[in-house]
Formats: structure tokens, sequence, C-alpha cells
């Protein structure tokens, strides 16, 4: 094989459902060079891994002939810059030749071929109505209704009237039909379509074609129309962010592209304004509406260090901000971008269905032609009768609404949990998910908030606000964590902070300096022992806090002990309300973390869940293993780095996230906006996806099934057929949109 040089990206207009899909990756795989071909429906890209001797031209003549519209994808689109995800599944690759007729495909007008109506890309943003598919099927419907008309005032042009009304929609089905055999997929939709009508005038049911031909168009507009829907769910995310931004260069603040905002940038944001890209607030404080990112209804204080993302607003007062990501990596885009990249990942029921279909398709063919002539050789049948039911079959098994079923569920829940701050990696992680039965989570930046609280403040012979004075004299400037828990508990609680002088740090020990003229020492316990005798109580008492996992410092005064602080890295808000839902649905959680014992049982104990503690990274992974060699499906939550063996170990891993900082490259989902809530509400919207794909299955083969023995026994003809074939697809399509309002609970 010749060495891999590279990959290639292409988007490619008009591919309305998975087997669009199939049949252009069927195509470019015959090319000379081509190593891997990877179709997202969704977003209307694909990429080729390719080595030498490849032509890129070759990939746009290829597609074009099959009636898409394509193009080198050129510039800094999200679609342009995604890297590529993690998983592609592409042993499976099936290319069963379903294709929809008349797709918008794109095709320049001066190459179109026997009446080919797809969109051309400058039909992007058209309302449905004013496309060329729309079109087509007008003038369809249009021509029969005049051969109605004419058949009824004039008998004898009734024939060339209906067949001229079959031509009009058929032609531009049946040129499909001949060029999707030509690249590869012979069995196509187009083909059974274009053997039953054709062979429908051969028996005389002319009207009845051309009446199966419209409502196939129909059929196809409305999945074209369901499909686009689908896809603008994830990219309408893209225009929460503002066009424009105001730079702050020199003194002076210009209006610019937000796109073109370098990292490092100052901007100003106005009240009322939406955050034109990822950065810290430098100047200025206030509230900031996050929800339409993060789904909370709540906006947060935001100041001086904190962060802020794209597309969510300023409510409060004026706001500088350093930016921190470019365009391209903002927290929209990437959500974005991840999404894209998921999609292109088939989930295992996805990849039984392409397999299933590539062999059910030619059955189809096999079942219409012996149901056909069987009995009228056999049994001397009516010939006539027996062909039109051998016809009808054929579109009885059209393949459309089997093959949709799962693909556009999975691209339903991805975009809908993408919303929500869900990122999966992929059809394979949606679909293991809803199968978890045990979750392994970390303690610190997991179920905890990953930064310490003061939790108490006692005092000793003056007040608790003096107290809180002292130790944030001598912390101020300090970014030490447990020093700024207790400048933040000063600065809620009000506690003035006088200057402290000759602070200096006491290795080991702690911090100690003059505050007011007064010796002052900050410390733990053992260092402030060394220096005044602890009574008897405050020894029992600070015992009692360190056996609940906090950490406690003391502070001396004047020589005596003036009070101590006590301070833990906290549970999250949400935390106790998640493991109690993981634990209603059966789920077993466990705690897995390397602090000492005494803090992990007193947090755990808090929470409600199973401890282990003082572990390495390899004890964890070896926990995960044990866990799943009890028969456990075994999910992990982290951060997504230090806990990457176990992650890897895991079933499903899930990394805990924070803005743009996902750890997406170790684990196989993430939760955006870390809250412990998004964990079972992830596993929900699994089950969800699951249930909607098992409906969607059911549909499509369960009308097939009653109308294919209806058509047996001469109930049903060739339109309930078509019916059955197209309201069939349009359902599971239907049925799979839901997904895209799923809400948690």
């Amino acid at each position: 094989m010749s060495a891999t040089t590279g990959e290639s990206r292409f988007r490619v207009t008009g591919m309305d459902c998975a087997a669009c899909g199939n049949k252009v990756d069927t195509a470019i795989r015959r090319l000379p060079g081509v190593e891997d071909v990877t179709v997202s429906v969704s977003t209307g890209t694909v990429k080729v891994r390719h080595a030498d001797g490849f032509d890129a031209n070759a990939v746009t003549r290829q597609v074009r002939n099959l009636g898409y519209g394509a193009e080198a994808a050129n510039g800094p689109s999200p679609s342009a810059t995604a890297t590529p995800a993690k998983y592609h599944d592409h042993a499976d690759h099936d290319h069963e030749g379903h294709d929809h007729g008349d797709h918008d495909h794109g095709r320049p007008a001066a190459h179109d071929p026997a009446g080919h109506t797809h969109d051309d890309p400058a039909e992007a943003g058209l309302p449905w109505w004013r496309t060329k598919k729309a079109k087509l099927t007008a003038a369809c419907g249009v021509a029969l209704l005049a051969a109605y008309v004419l058949g009824h005032l004039a008998p004898s042009l009734e024939r060339p009237a209906f067949l001229a009304a079959l031509a009009v929609g058929l032609v531009p089905v049946a040129w499909r039909a001949i060029t999707a055999a030509r690249f590869g997929t012979p069995f196509s939709i187009e083909t059974l379509m274009s053997i039953a009508a054709i062979g429908a005038v051969f028996i005389g049911a002319e009207e009845e074609a051309a009446t199966v031909v419209l409502l196939f168009l129909v059929g196809e507009m409305l999945e074209g129309l369901a499909a686009s829907r689908a896809r603008a769910s994830i990219q309408g995310l893209s225009s929460l962010v503002p066009k424009t931004a105001f730079l702050e260069k020199d003194g002076e603040t210009t209006e610019v592209p937000a796109e073109s905002l370098a990292v490092g940038a100052t901007i100003l944001v106005r009240p009322g304004d939406r955050i034109p890209a990822d950065g810290s607030v430098v100047e200025g404080s206030g509230e900031v509406d996050e929800a339409p990112v993060t789904g909370e209804s709540v906006p947060k204080r935001k100041g001086v260090g904190d962060p802020v993302f794209a597309g969510t607003v300023n409510a409060g007062s004026v706001l500088r901000v350093r930016v921190t990501a470019a365009a391209a990596d903002n927290t929209i885009a990437r959500v974005v971008r991840l999404v894209e990249e998921a999609q292109e990942s088939k989930s295992p029921t996805e990849r039984f269905i392409d397999r299933f279909s590539k062999v059910y398709t030619p059955a189809v063919l096999v079942v219409g032609f012996l149901v056909a002539v069987v009995p009228p050789l056999l049994f001397g049948a009516d010939w006539s009768e027996w062909i039109y039911k051998g016809l009808a079959i054929l579109l009885i098994g059209c393949p459309c609404a089997l093959v949709i079923s799962t693909p556009a569920a999975i691209a339903a829940g991805l975009s809908a949990g993408a919303r929500r701050g869900l990122l999966m990696k992929g059809g394979v992680v949606l679909e293991t998910l809803g199968k978890i039965t045990a979750i392994a989570l970390d303690k610190t930046g997991t179920l905890t908030a990953g930064k310490p609280v003061v939790t108490d403040v006692v005092a000793v012979g003056r007040p608790v606000r003096d107290v809180l004075s002292l130790a944030a004299a001598l912390e101020k400037g300090s970014s030490h964590p447990l020093a700024l828990a207790i400048l933040d508990r000063a600065k809620a609680d009000n506690a003035p902070v006088p200057p402290a002088f000759d602070a200096n740090a006491v290795p080991g020990e702690g911090v100690e300096g003059k505050v007011g003229g007064e010796p002052v020492f900050l410390g733990s316990p053992q260092a402030a022992g060394r220096r005044v005798p602890l009574g008897d109580e405050q020894t029992a008492a600070i015992a009692a806090l360190n056996a609940e996992g906090k950490t406690v410092s003391v502070v001396l005064a004047r020589n005596g002990i003036a009070g101590y602080i006590a301070m833990r890295d906290e549970a999250r808000p949400d935390a106790r309300d998640a493991l109690a839902a993981m634990k209603a649905d059966g789920i077993r959680a466990v705690m897995l973390t390397g602090d000492n014992r005494t803090t992990a049982e007193a947090v755990a104990a808090g929470l409600g869940i199973e401890a282990r503690a003082e572990l390495l990274p390899q004890d964890k992974q070896r926990i995960v293993r044990e866990l799943q060699s009890e028969g456990f499906k075994v999910a992990k939550v982290g951060d997504g780095i230090n806990d990457a063996p176990a992650l890897a170990a895991a079933d499903i891993g899930i990394a805990m996230g924070g803005g743009t900082d996902v750890a997406l490259e170790t684990a196989d989902a993430a939760v955006l906006h870390g809250r412990v809530r998004d964990v079972p509400d992830m596993i929900a919207l699994s089950k969800a996806t699951m249930g909607n794909i098992r409906a969607n299955i059911a549909i499509a083969l369960g009308l097939k099934a009653v109308f294919l023995v209806t058509t047996v026994l001469g109930i049903t003809g060739l339109w309930p057929a078509i019916l059955a074939d197209t309201g069939a697809t349009v359902l599971v399509t239907a049925n799979a949109m839901r997904l895209l309002g799923w809400r948690p609970r």
C-alpha cells in the first residue's frame, strides 16, 4: 500500500439520510488512492484519507456524477477546522444503495441531465417551497391533476396524459437509479420505484403509477425538510455568538468582526450585549446570563479573573474581557464541531441496520419477482393480477424508513445533549450509556467543586469577624487555595482586611507578620501548639473538625489563641440529588479518590455513597476492572487527565469539563458545565434515544408487514403500498425529531 500522505475534506450538498451518505461513501471508495472515507450526512461533509496518486478533483466529479453538489472545503468554518473524531466505525460500512429521488444535490444547472432537481448551493436558506425539489413535486402534482381533468373531458387522451404526468416525476428518478447503479449501488430505492412504475405501465396502471411517483416525491420532500431541521438544530448554536465585537486598542474602541479577535485582545462588553468570545474578566463585575449555553436559569456573578463564555449575555454593568480562545475554538464552536464529529460515528444498532438493509433490498426484488411469476406459472393464476401484486411488494419493501430509523434518532439525541452541555463521541457512546449499571466517580473536582471553602470560624475571646480579618490580612496577595478560601470568606462576610507588615511564610508551618502593631501567626495546629499551648477543649474541637475531613488553621495573636478556621473542599450542590437519581435507576455509585481516608469518608457520608480512598491512578483502574468482572457495565467520571487509566478501562469514560477546558481526548463523553446531575441526565437521554430507535424500527417493519399481507391477499394495491413506505419514513423521521425537544427530568 502506498504511504499515506494526508486527509482532504469536502462539502457535499443534498444528502438527506444515511443511505445518501452510503452511496457517496461507496462511490468515493472506488477511486484510486483512497484509503478511507468518513461521510457526515448531518453536517454535509466528507473526509477522505488518501495515499500517493490521489486526485481531489476526482472526488468532486464522482460525487457530482451521483447528482450531489460537491466542493473542496476551504476556509475556517467549524466543519472545516474539525479534527478527526476519536471513534469512526468504518469496519462495518455497508453501502446499501438506497438513495432518495430528486434530492437537493446542488449539481450545477449546466450539468443537470434528465431534468435533475437537486438544490443548488445558492438555494441554501431559501424557504422549502422555493427549492427545486419542491418545484418538481408541484410540477408532478399539477401534471397529474391536468391528466385527471383531460381524461374526464377527452377520454381518448387519458392514457397519454397520465403517461406524460408519470414522465415528469419518473424521468429524474429513473436517471438517478441508472447513475446509482453505475457508481456501485444498484439496489437503490430509485431502482425499486422505477421498476414498479414502468411495470405498472405495462399492465395498464399508468394512473396509479403516476400517483405513486407523486406520493414518493412528496415523501422525499418531507424527509429532506426534517433532515434540514435536524441539521439546523445544532448549527443554530453558532448564531448565539454575535457577529461583531468592540475591540480596545491603543486607548480606542473599534467595532470589528468577532471572528477576527485574537487571543490576548481586550474587548468591551456593554450591558445587554452577548459576549463575542471566550475570555476572562479584567475589569468590572456583574451578572452574566449563561442560560443560552448552560441552560442555567439563574445568572452568575462575574468579577475580575472569572471566565466568561461566547454566546452568554452580560446582564449587568460594563465588562472588559481578555480573549482566551479564537473564534474557531470558543465554547460554541467546539460544541458544534464535537457534535459534527460524533454524528460521523455509527452506533452498533446503526451498523446492524446497514448490514441488514444490504441484504434486505435485493431480497425484496427477489420476493417481488416470485410473487409476480410463481402463482401464474404453477397455479394458472391471472398474470396481470399477480404482476400488480409483485410491483406493490417492491414499493412496500423500500428500505427508506428502516435505514433512516436509527441515524435520525442518534443525530437528534446527540444534538439535544450538546445543547445542554452533554457531549458524546458518537452513536456508540450514546447507545452504551443507557446500559451503564455502575458509576465510579472521582472526588476532587467531580463530586466536589475542586477548591476549599471555609466551613467553620471559631473565635476565642474576640468577635468572629476579627479572627477572619487577622487571617485575611496575612493571606492577602497569596494564591494558595487555602488562602483564597479565607479571603473569599472575609469578602463574603464583609470583614475588613487591614494591611499586614513584615509578613513572611514559615516553611512547613504557616505565615506570620504584624497586623495593627500586634504579632499574628496563622498555621497548622501542630505549629501553633509549639508557640502557644492549646487547651484540651480546643484540641478536642480541632480533632472533631479533622474527623469531618476538614483542614484547620489556627490564628494566634498577642501570644495567645485568637481562634481557628476550618476549610474543606465541599460537595457540589447537586451531587446528592444526582447520586439519588442514579440509585433510583438501579445504578451502583462508588467514589474513588487519592485523598486521605478520613476526608474521603466524611464527604462520602454526607453524600450517601461508598468510598475508596488513598488510591493511586493504577488503583482506580484496578477497581474499575473489578466492577466489570462482577458483571457491571461501568462508567468512570473524572477530570479526564489524572484519571486517564481508569477512564480508558471503563466501558464509558466521562470527563467533567469547565468552559472550553474539556478533556475529550481521553474520555468518551463530557459534562461541559461540570454538574454531577448531568451524568444521570446523560444516561436518561441515552435511554430515551434507544426507546425512540426501537419505536422507529417497529413502525418501519410493522407497517411493511401489515401491507405485505394485505397486498398478497388483494386488499391493498400500489397506492397504499407507497403510502405505507412514505408514511413510515415521515413517521420515523418525525418521531426522531421529537428528541430535539428532550428535557432532563
